[in-house]
């Protein structure tokens, strides 16, 4: 029975990701969200969910960690898909722009990696979040600098971990998604429509946080059909 959790749980793709692995009884998803209603509505449906609070502007995460310890023994695969986008003019942005951002989009995910580390099972699957405009040489738009920067490191942090956790057996792969309709989108780009709503995107990743692994290690792969 595989243990997944998933952050950023309760809206878009990643609850769209949660409603897909949860569809498979087998599966345990352990839901990381600030707003757990959505998720303790879907619990009544599918008991193989598993809400938690998780702050994702900030990175000491040792509550929610003892939280899923009462719940799961192991973790199978962890799919880091927090993520902010503040969109300003470059010389607009403040030291605390940049510091939200990297929080939420790198730094929690850096932690929740390294305090989780000792729970992951062998083969397991960390699967990283990103965006196209974090990936090298993809087209870049303006007033997203913040975003795309932290994306980016995103991106390098999985190509780093993928080396240093292969003795642990623990696969490291990125997914650098293209346009979905989602909220943040829509913020990016009001009057835009995306080939793929949340839901199809879903299916995509939840196949890969699955398999990917027994294909992939240290990728940083872009899912895209459009620009943006």
């Amino acid at each position: 029975m595989p243990n997944i959790i998933v952050t950023s749980a309760n809206k878009g793709i990643g609850y769209a990701l949660v409603q897909t692995l949860a569809a498979n009884s087998a599966n345990t998803i352990v839901a990381l969200a600030r707003n757990l209603q959505p998720l303790q509505q879907l619990q009544t449906t599918h008991p193989n969910v598993i809400p938690i609070y998780a702050n994702f502007n900030q990175t000491n995460f040792a509550d929610t960690i003892n939280h899923i310890a009462q719940h799961i023994s192991h973790i199978d695969a962890l799919v880091n898909n927090a993520g902010i986008l503040i969109k300003k003019p470059f010389v607009n942005l403040t030291a605390a722009d940049w510091l939200d951002s990297f929080t939420v989009n790198f730094f929690s995910a850096v932690q929740l990696i390294q305090q989780l580390l000792p729970r992951f099972a062998p083969s397991s699957h960390i699967v990283n979040i990103s965006s196209m405009s974090g990936f090298q040489g993809s087209t870049k738009f303006a007033e997203m600098t913040a975003y795309c920067t932290s994306k980016a490191a995103l991106s390098n942090l999985t190509e780093c971990l993928s080396v240093e956790l292969l003795p642990q057996k623990i696969s490291v792969n990125c997914l650098a998604l293209g346009a979905v309709q989602t909220q943040m989108l829509q913020t990016a780009f009001p009057n835009y429509k995306a080939p793929l709503d949340a839901t199809q995107m879903a299916a995509f990743i939840a196949n890969f946080v699955l398999t990917g692994h027994q294909f992939f290690n240290g990728q940083i792969l872009p899912v895209t059909l459009s620009n943006p």
